[in-house]
């Protein structure tokens, strides 16, 4: 039976999340009912990720099992006629091996959190960043995204119900831009990890929103870090601004496809 990779991006605001859930809508279940209109025997698709009720992704992948064997064109091109009108495209598919699986394949994950400094409400952006009304440090933020990268324990940056057997990560990449538009400064937080605690990404950025701010210090950050506590973390910030902006395999399946 023929497996396809299927990189995929959406619009998270109209979905309780990825993951299927009963009475709720859900990208993973309308990624599969678009399936099921090409073939009713589709068991479903497994994704790399799982986000939650308002994130987005510009690279969430997937991999599903067809009985028919789709050139990959055509399989995205059928795809995306069906998911009209859900805010979710189908970017590019590719054929893989058997044992290939978009979750358990993956060496890395990158997220990125945008944050639009400005007073006046977001009106093209609106639940696409998380706007905080006063400029923001890049430097500080910088420097306190610093404390964090490396292997370490993130008891204080994961959520009280994170199912994760243990708390210890390795963040590889915690990087801070600054992007001035005419409108305000927008400051994006590109981060990169094998694999992610629940909610790790938005309470590492409300963290660090709070050292661009003033208001904490670098210092604070490995204060936090070093607590081991939930309660030493600092704000966590909304989803509406953040993405699931890519998944890294050994071989990129998409390379001759894309």
């Amino acid at each position: 039976m023929p497996r396809y990779a299927l990189k995929i991006e959406y619009d998270g605001a109209p979905f309780s999340g990825w993951q299927r859930q009963n009475g709720l809508p859900s990208v993973q279940q309308t990624v599969e009912d678009a399936l099921r209109r090409l073939e009713p025997s589709c068991e479903g698709v497994a994704a790399a990720g799982r986000t939650d009720a308002g994130v987005h992704a510009t690279g969430q992948v997937a991999h599903c099992d067809l009985t028919r064997d789709w050139k990959p064109f055509r399989l995205s091109e059928a795809l995306n006629f069906h998911l009209k009108p859900a805010p979710i495209a189908i970017v590019d598919v590719a054929r893989v091996d058997p044992d290939w699986h978009a979750r358990f394949s993956a060496v890395e994950r990158r997220y990125l959190f945008r944050i639009l400094c400005r007073r006046p409400p977001v009106t093209h952006d609106r639940g696409l960043v998380w706007q905080v009304k006063s400029r923001l440090d890049p430097q500080l933020m910088q420097a306190g995204a610093d404390r964090l990268i490396g292997h370490h324990d993130f008891t204080t940056f994961r959520s009280t119900i994170c199912q994760a057997k243990s708390p210890m990560k390795t963040m590889d990449e915690i990087r801070i831009e600054e992007v001035l538009r005419p409108d305000g400064q927008e400051i994006r937080l590109h981060v990169r990890s094998r694999s992610f605690l629940h909610n790790q990404v938005r309470s590492i950025t409300g963290t660090l929103e709070r050292v661009g701010a003033g208001a904490w210090t670098p210092d604070d950050v490995t204060a936090a870090l070093q607590a081991r506590k939930r309660e030493a973390c600092g704000p966590v910030c909304p989803p509406y601004g953040l993405y699931l902006a890519g998944v890294r395999y050994a071989e990129d399946p998409f390379a001759e496809d894309g």
